[in-house]
């Protein structure tokens, strides 16, 4: 399916932005992300769209997506983890800390990794 024949569907604008994102067009990333929102509430175009933020320092506009992503699933270690890295980059340790052991409570073995190089 293109987005010229279904210019709706979410998981195209979706998809779209995640080969962006690889290929570090962020911006364009951005941009796919948020019509992807448009048509549709999901956490992973929020978790996505926060990490594209995030690869360009934009680390607030991150947490905010980050936020968005644990808000509609609670469940999502990789957007805990991303979150408190955020939080690290702005100087909120705690914050940072304590979003990283949420993910490492989650399944993340990234976040202890994180916890032992930032949180002692």
């Amino acid at each position: 399916m293109s987005i010229e024949n279904d210019p709706n569907n979410a998981s195209t604008y979706y998809l779209r932005g995640n080969i962006k994102h690889l290929l570090q067009d962020y911006y364009g990333a951005i941009e796919d992300y948020s019509q992807a929102l448009d048509q549709q509430d999901d956490y992973r175009f929020y978790h996505w769209r926060g990490a594209a933020k995030h690869a360009l320092s934009d680390h607030d506009s991150a947490i905010a997506d980050y936020s968005e992503a644990i808000r509609l699933n609670p469940s999502a270690a990789d957007s805990y983890e991303n979150r408190g890295r955020a939080r690290l980059y702005l100087g909120d340790k705690k914050g940072g800390c304590l979003d990283l052991s949420k993910a490492g409570e989650l399944g993340s073995e990234g976040a202890y990794d994180a916890i032992r190089k930032f949180c002692n």
